[in-house]
């Protein structure tokens, strides 16, 4: 469960989970037997049947060329085409070995491609647990007015945890439902700093959307690093 310390209007905070918030198309595709289309990942190959692989084990592409027409070694039979439902993504070094370590560093090119600079990449650290705290602002903006000026780049729906924290966030919902608005929320000492949801992430301005139906809520972080200005 990833976490978020959330602080209203009054200061109080309380800890809470936040996941992202997804929408299912509003079309279904269907298949002439009346099945629902659904996209599928397949496995291609496995590392040491890569192209790079397969040369260092043949020698050159000639002698490659001539083992695939004999005995297709480019095929695992019980690997290749398999479904595969859960993926992470891993760094390798050069030996294609699983590199724990990683370096991150920025490459500025001049314009014909040329390397002009490089730095370590920037890592910042999460500004969202902890110590830290993610607060309103104060400053409402209405979503008519907040469509037009900023571009949200993610969403995040805030979850409850506990009776008390649904209470938490229900009353916060259900000002920013009745008030058509959005609120700037933010790290520092009066919220208008920007947030950063993972270490080495990019920083964001952050709103919070409010809705309610009833006794249900929906909480909504809406995160935003652009900002369209008029010409």
């Amino acid at each position: 469960m990833n976490g978020i310390n959330l602080a209203n209007e009054k200061k109080r905070d309380a800890e809470v989970s936040y996941g992202k918030a997804v929408k299912g198309p509003s079309v279904k595709k269907i298949l002439e037997d009346g099945q629902v289309h659904s996209n599928v990942k397949m496995l291609k190959a496995t590392l040491d049947l890569s192209e790079e692989a397969l040369i260092k084990k043949f020698g050159d592409l000639k002698t490659l060329g001539q083992a695939i027409i004999d005995s297709d070694p480019e095929i695992d039979m019980e690997t290749t085409g398999k479904k595969i439902s859960h993926t992470h993504k891993l760094y390798l070094n050069k030996d294609n070995q699983i590199a724990y370590r990683v370096n991150m560093v920025q490459v500025v090119r001049n314009p014909d491609g040329t390397e002009k600079e490089r730095h370590d990449l920037s890592k910042q650290t999460s500004n969202i647990t902890g110590e830290n705290l993610v607060q309103w602002s104060g400053k409402k903006v209405p979503k008519a007015v907040a469509i037009r000026k900023f571009v949200f780049i993610r969403a995040y729906q805030i979850k409850h945890v506990s009776g008390l924290t649904f209470d938490f966030l229900y009353d916060m919902a259900k000002e920013l439902h009745e008030s058509k608005s959005l609120m700037m929320v933010g790290s520092g000492p009066k919220g208008l700093n920007p947030i950063i949801m993972t270490s080495g992430g990019t920083p964001y301005r952050a709103f919070l959307e409010g809705r309610i139906d009833g006794d249900k809520y929906c909480l909504l972080l809406h995160l935003t690093n652009i900002e369209l200005k008029g010409i």
